[in-house]
């Protein structure tokens, strides 16, 4: 897949606006009741950047990074300010915030995940790009070692175990997060003249599969 294991610049999009979004299709059937289904198993998100840009060197780093993407051939990561971290977001990191799954005594491999919950119902969202340094990996109640116990792809989010957890094991994970994403344009439209105005440009972003 063609993508750049590189973020776009946290400062610009300190600002953005965007978040989840989901496809509903709704019949309405001849008695007024609805029937309501979906072809996505998992949420895509969406982001404006351009809300970012602040001043003309930010649209310069746009610019840049932007050219160096090839515009929306190659994807690139996003930090999601109201969502990257495994916990609260005032709260620090910690390796029980989320369980990954239970051990079988033959599995080493597990997909680091985070659980979204309301009430009796919950949303189990697969995370793919981790930032590097930040997993930390829990067996029950004790912490495990990063590169003694367990090593991490950064890169696809499996947690890869030295040895398989025994059988009933609760493996539990901490860490911080990108999103995986593209341009959702080819071109970038700027104005020196209505930037110093208070105009911004229109800078779409989309989630991908990875």
């Amino acid at each position: 897949m063609n993508f750049h294991e590189v973020r776009f610049p946290a400062s610009l999009s300190f600002g953005s606006i965007g978040g989840p979004e989901r496809r509903t299709d709704i019949v309405t059937l001849a008695n007024g009741f609805e029937e309501r289904n979906t072809p996505w198993a998992h949420s895509r998100r969406r982001y404006d950047a351009g809300l970012g840009m602040r001043s003309l060197e930010d649209v310069e780093k746009l610019i840049a990074f932007f050219e160096a993407r090839r515009g929306q051939i190659y994807g690139f990561r996003w930090k999601d300010w109201s969502d990257y971290k495994s916990g609260r977001a005032l709260g620090e990191i910690a390796f029980d915030d989320q369980v990954i799954g239970m051990g079988d005594g033959h599995t080493t491999d597990f997909q680091v995940a985070k659980t979204y919950q309301s009430g009796a119902f919950s949303y189990l969202r697969p995370i793919a790009k981790p930032v590097e340094g930040s997993v930390r990996i829990g067996l029950e109640q004790d912490e495990m070692r990063e590169g003694v116990d367990y090593g991490v792809d950064d890169t696809t989010g499996i947690v890869s175990f030295a040895y398989a957890p025994v059988e009933g094991t609760t493996i539990s994970a901490g860490f911080e997060f990108d999103v995986p994403v593209r341009f959702d344009t080819d071109r970038i439209q700027t104005s020196v003249a209505s930037f110093q105005a208070g105009t911004v440009p229109n800078v779409p972003i989309v989630e991908v599969r990875v």
